[in-house]
């Protein structure tokens, strides 16, 4: 069972305004921000502190520059199509890169597993899905 989820960031708050969008759109808000690190947790998430967090984005404890993994992606699932394209939206709009625009995997399909892809501003992968 996964606890929660560090992302490294060059830029915490470049990274901070990304995840405001992406994870505001599925019902997630900042639960911390201090020394650079900032704590994300479901808006009616028990607990303080990291204790209510699912994802930090911090820079890396060894103090090298973040950097993205090749091959690793992380995957939030959401309620619906349209908070998947929210998400998605803020994600651009706050200097995401695309990845793979909203829809149904695969594209040819009418129900199913729908997703969009993105990258954060220092290149980790993101996948924003749903069942639909």
């Amino acid at each position: 069972m996964l606890g929660y989820v560090t992302i490294g960031a060059l830029d915490s708050e470049k990274a901070g305004t990304f995840y405001d969008a992406v994870f505001g759109a599925l019902e997630s808000e900042r639960k911390l921000a201090d020394g650079g690190w900032i704590g994300y947790g479901e808006k009616d998430a028990p607990g303080e502190g990291f204790m209510a967090c699912h994802t930090a984005i911090c820079p890396p404890y060894d103090g090298k520059p973040a950097h993205a993994g090749n091959g690793i992606m992380i995957a939030y699932q959401a309620k619906s199509p349209d908070q998947v394209k929210a998400a998605h939206q803020g994600g651009m709009a706050h200097g995401g890169r695309d990845e793979g625009g909203p829809g149904f995997r695969p594209p040819d399909a009418k129900s199913g597993f729908y997703a969009a892809y993105l990258r954060d501003p220092t290149g980790n992968k993101l996948c924003v899905f749903c069942v639909a």
